[in-house]
């Protein structure tokens, strides 16, 4: 081994990573979290995207009857 090997294993082993005060939010808190912020555009976004799903249905329902 090379002493620059044995400097950086040496120094990655002497100290210790810290561990964080509390995990990180997960993905639901911070989409809940956006949507809050964004109030009116959240729930205008939200009824699209529902009418538009409901129009793949009624139309895939329609075409395949």
């Amino acid at each position: 081994m090379s002493p620059d090997q044995t400097t950086l294993d040496t120094a990655s082993t002497d100290q210790p990573s810290p561990a964080p005060a509390e995990a990180p939010p997960s993905f639901v808190k911070l989409a809940m979290r956006n949507m809050v912020k964004k109030g009116s555009k959240s729930l205008f976004h939200f009824s699209l995207t529902v009418t538009a799903l409901l129009s793949l249905l009624v139309g895939l329902a329609y075409l395949t009857r």
